[in-house]
């Protein structure tokens, strides 16, 4: 009855919702929030919601959970953009993205006093000072305070300098002074419209403005030449061609590229995660840079998760950049902004450095919880096999066949198990081949399979999630029909190898197509491991065979010597070799006299 008052309360919010843009929130039983979302229609958006029966999954789950809905209306699309991702950061709704940003990243500030300092720092705190960053590539923050440092004269002491206390002689200079780091405020040897004038022109160089600082320290080292102050233009110089050098490190394409955004996006392989990259064009350098990963809840799509990556990036970093470069159309607008995806020239270079990024981010997150979780690499491999092939399941169990015969002879099989990805040796098995006469691989592949699988069922053992034949088409369709006849749903994949005997590609699918791998790629070398393992154990129990029966060709011929007596020689002797060259004594020790002539005899009528 109560979810049926609860259906009826919902359904009259619905109906009254406006068709205009802004955001939603969804409160449980509780009255707590459990979901913050924005819409361009709120009405239609909410409706969705409830007008149709969805998959079995969070979404449902998370519709099964609503009891009140609130609204908040906006004016546009971009307020309801920002209002959303201010929602989401203060209430941490549980069904919404989860914006992973465990690190407190260093900030550049300029401190707001009357003689201001310049240092990094990860607390912002807002008395009117100045921050730029944060700065994720710690080096470039070392790189531009270091620039700083070298140009201008600036004082590094913690010291109350205002003008009374100055005026009044409570400070002397220190190291700094004597080494010409700082040029001695605290003792009025600086004034502060110089000091201010040199952190005016530090603003600039923080926000990549450095190309407006070259072209006045141009003017300033001409009008100097000019007037024959050769050694204070010498000076000005040598910060003209540090800066000089700096920008030439930091630009990436064209200076004429300025104020722009560029951001991509790459998803982890479980589809769980997402990573966002941003970086920030000023004058064709890279003046910020950040990557952060958002943790999915409700399978969210690239472009819902880009589009609040966006707002987010902007939001903290206070960009008012024009032009947005993205990988891909989204359906958002921001107000006097456009939106490019770049097909060719200094644009596209910029978002492929972007896309680098991101995916090298990816990469490191990988290794450090690979690291943490070793078993997290196997599972992501066998994810890596089971998207590749379109499998039901994980494939934590793979076994793998292969034959060996030589000119015909001895002809055997080997089949070797993988379990989560790791040889399991003791469910390998050796099989010879019975019913097939001659060197016909597909015909003993078909009588192994078939051998190995009736056996499995008759004591209710476990089935591969995968089965790999060492081979290519014509092996696999003979293990389908071997498959099909004992009704197993069992995935049947090959691998085939080149010229040179290589592992080359992964073949899946009746009829079988190739499937592309990536030379080198963990999941290339668990195949090439399989496929290796599985070559080895067969033919080292064919070459065991076929050295056991001729040895045993040979001792057999012997009337008088029975099985016990010819292992006893070949367990002291190790080869008939060696018996045809041992002395008569040497044999009689280990056989006695009687049989000792007879093998003395044989070998000596040879």
């Amino acid at each position: 009855m109560d979810e049926l008052k609860t259906n009826d309360y919902l359904k009259g919010i619905v109906l009254n919702l406006p068709e205009s843009p802004g955001i939603y929130q969804y409160l449980n039983a509780e009255g707590t929030i459990i979901y913050v979302g924005k819409a361009k229609n709120l009405k239609r958006r909410v409706s969705s919601y409830f007008n149709r029966e969805h998959e079995p999954g969070k979404t449902r789950v998370l519709v099964s959970k609503i009891a009140d809905i609130r609204y908040i209306v906006v004016n546009t699309e971009e307020d309801a953009l920002l209002l959303e991702n201010n929602l989401i950061k203060k209430y941490k709704p549980r069904y919404n993205v989860l914006l992973k940003d465990d690190k407190t990243y260093p900030s550049i500030c300029v401190q707001n006093e009357y003689f201001p300092r310049v240092f990094k720092t990860r607390r912002i705190i807002r008395n009117g000072s100045s921050y730029y960053g944060p700065y994720s590539h710690i080096p470039s923050m070392y790189a531009v305070l270091d620039l700083i440092k070298h140009l201008y004269p600036l004082r590094t002491c913690n010291l109350n300098l205002s003008p009374e206390n100055i005026r009044a002689g409570k400070f002397n200079v220190c190291l700094e002074y004597h080494i010409k780091n700082c040029a001695g405020p605290c003792i009025g040897k600086q004034n502060q419209e110089e000091y201010l004038k040199n952190i005016a022109e530090i603003k600039e160089i923080l926000k990549g403005n450095t190309q407006e600082i070259e072209r006045m320290l141009y003017q300033q080292m001409q009008e100097l030449a000019a007037e024959m102050k050769f050694e204070e233009a010498q000076k000005i110089k040598e910060k003209y061609l540090l800066l000089e050098n700096y920008r030439s490190k930091s630009e990436v394409v064209s200076n004429v590229l300025h104020n722009i955004d560029v951001f991509s996006i790459e998803e982890d392989t479980d589809e769980k995660s997402a990573f966002i990259n941003y970086l920030h064009i000023t004058n064709g350098a890279i003046n910020q840079a950040f990557t952060f990963e958002y943790k999915k809840r409700l399978n969210e799509t690239k472009e819902e998760l880009l589009s609040l990556g966006i707002i987010e990036m902007r939001e903290r970093y206070k960009s008012l950049s024009r032009e947005i470069i993205v990988p891909f159309e989204l359906d958002m607008e921001l107000k006097d902004v456009i939106f490019t995806i770049p097909q060719r020239g200094d644009k596209k270079k910029l978002l492929e450095l972007s896309i680098l990024n991101v995916k090298q981010y990816k990469a490191d997150r990988l290794k450090q919880a690979e690291k943490l979780n070793p078993e997290q690499r196997t599972v992501r491999l066998l994810k890596e096999i089971q998207q590749e092939l379109h499998l039901d399941r994980l494939p934590m169990r793979i076994e793998c066949f292969d034959n060996s015969n030589i000119q015909g002879s001895d002809p055997v099989a080997g089949c070797v198990v993988f379990i989560k990805g790791k040889p399991s040796k003791k469910d390998y098995r050796k099989y010879n081949i019975k019913t097939v006469e001659g060197p016909d691989d597909y015909a003993s592949m078909k009588e192994v399979v078939k051998r190995r699988y009736q056996r499995a069922i008759e004591e209710n053992a476990p089935l591969p999630d995968l089965l790999i034949t060492d081979g290519g088409k014509g092996q696999m369709s003979a293990v389908k029909e071997v498959v099909d006849e004992l009704n197993l749903d069992i995935p049947i994949a090959g691998l085939a190898k080149d010229g040179k005997h290589r592992t080359s590609e992964l073949l899946y699918g009746f009829p079988p197509q190739a499937i592309g791998l990536k030379q080198n790629s963990p999941l290339f070398r668990l195949l090439t491991q399989i496929q290796d393992e599985v070559h080895r154990f067969a033919i080292t129990f064919h070459r065991d065979k076929r050295s056991k029966r001729q040895v045993a060709s040979a001792l057999d011929e012997i009337k008088g010597i029975g099985e016990k007596t010819k292992n006893t020689l070949l367990k002291e002797f190790k080869s008939v070799k060696r018996i045809k060259e041992a002395s008569a004594e040497d044999i009689v020790k280990v056989i006695g006299e009687a049989k000792a002539k007879i093998i003395k005899d044989y070998f000596t009528d040879k």
